[in-house]
């Protein structure tokens, strides 16, 4: 559901990346909060919002309801039909998308500064005023019904819908964002209507913005913008009790390669021991070539093309969870791997090389995340959503560098629990029998 202009992306594009980020905290006359870093040398600013409560707001019986409520946004507005909504933005050299996750719905915004009331003026109407036109609905719907239908026979969806009904159990994050073929084709109207109602609320808003654009013009927008939402909306969901059995649970499907995703408990962004955790995952398996699993099970026995770890930080649920694909014949053997690896950090822990070498790749990598006005942008709101301070940016590196081999080590036997670890399997394994 995304379109982006030429003239933005190529804007966005342009933009250099900076190593310092000066962040200001504006609060509109009706309250509304935002982080902005003002940048006057091209004219254009990015928008970005954020509403917590996402996919779980859906109520009983009407899920899929804020998916398909997040997809017509921009299929309509006030006066305006889809076609003319999708006119009047490209005439603007605007760019809005719209994304849904299971906690928050995302809206991002880009405009040229000389057409920034209209461009404010449209994504008013498309979060305020939403059209719900029948024909439009039931366009939408489809497309949504057709990637349901799409992800029954994708191994890797079904491997994480398996996943999450055995880790999460009767918690809405068991439930697929975009519902069930059943449920979405029940949906009507005023379920989206209340969905919309539900989703965008200002109790649970988080803005950023960076680009031409003053501390003075930005509170006005925001009053603009966003003061006629509903001021709160229904209480979210609590924790997740987590369940991780432990071992292997295999899903038959016929394919020549299994996917394999496996968990065990993880660690809350706001934990002191976090940024031990983040450096122990980059060397466990964090999405680095160096990483150990990369280097076991890919570079010496060739078993996958990749293999990746990840901590995931969920509003009701804190997750250490990884991801490996190989051939059937093959992934038993991927899978005793891991485990083994696993097992061999608790026991042993990492090296001061190893650390060493994390420390160096996260610091320095770091200001390359700041290439653009809407990079920025989406990383300041991610920081307020999760409750970071606004000064994170300008220590986050010296928190990484604080910490010590003697943190890590203790860290692994704090978190690391094989016995935990549970593997959802989903192909024709060989060795590991389905359940």
């Amino acid at each position: 559901m995304m379109r982006f202009i030429l003239p933005l992306v190529l804007l966005v594009a342009a933009l250099p990346a900076r190593a310092e980020v000066n962040i200001q905290e504006v609060t509109s006359p009706g309250g509304i909060k935002a982080w902005l870093v003002e940048d006057h040398e091209i004219p254009f600013t990015a928008l970005e919002l954020r509403f917590k409560g996402g996919a779980v707001l859906d109520l009983p019986g009407k899920k899929g309801a804020t998916n398909l409520m997040v997809g017509l946004l921009e299929e309509g507005a006030g006066d305006l039909d889809s076609r003319a909504f999708a006119r009047a933005t490209e005439e603007l050299a605007a760019g809005f998308s719209y994304d849904l996750s299971d906690d928050v719905v995302s809206v991002s915004a880009r405009f040229l500064t000389e057409n920034r009331d209209q461009a404010v003026g449209l994504l008013r109407d498309s979060l305020i005023n939403p059209r719900f036109d029948p024909d439009a609905i039931d366009r939408v719907r489809q497309q949504v019904l057709s990637g349901i239908l799409s992800d029954e026979k994708n191994p890797r969806d079904i491997a994480s819908k398996q996943f999450r009904k055995l880790v999460y159990g009767d918690h809405p994050y068991a439930q697929d964002q975009s519902g069930t073929v059943d449920s979405v084709s029940a949906l009507t109207r005023d379920d989206l209507v209340m969905a919309h109602r539900n989703a965008l609320t200002r109790d649970r808003l988080y803005v950023s913005a960076v680009g031409d654009i003053t501390p003075g013009e930005l509170s006005a927008l925001l009053d603009r913008l966003l003061a006629d939402l509903p001021k709160a909306g229904p209480e979210l969901p609590g924790v997740a009790a987590l369940h991780f059995p432990g071992g292997v649970h295999v899903t038959d499907f016929a394919t020549p390669q299994s996917i394999a995703l496996f968990a065990q408990p993880g660690i809350d962004r706001e934990d002191p021991d976090f940024f031990a955790a983040y450096i122990l995952d980059l060397i466990l398996g964090g999405g680095s070539f160096e990483s150990r699993l990369m280097q076991e099970v890919r570079e010496k026995r060739g078993l996958t093309y990749g293999v990746y770890t990840y901590l995931v930080d969920k509003e009701g649920a804190k997750l250490w969870m990884g991801s490996v694909a190989s051939g059937n014949e093959r992934i038993a053997q991927a899978v005793q791997v891991i485990r083994d690896e696993w097992q061999k950090m608790l026991d042993h822990g990492v090296t001061q090389q190893e650390l060493d070498d994390a420390k160096t790749y996260l610091t320095g990598a770091y200001p390359l995340r700041f290439d653009g006005n809407a990079t920025i942008a989406n990383i300041m709101v991610g920081m307020q959503a999760d409750g970071m301070p606004i000064d994170y940016i300008a220590t986050r590196n010296d928190q990484v560098n604080a910490v010590t081999l003697d943190d890590v080590q203790r860290v692994a036997k704090r978190l690391l629990d094989p016995a935990k670890l549970t593997f959802v399997v989903v192909g024709q394994p060989e060795g590991l029998p389905a359940n």
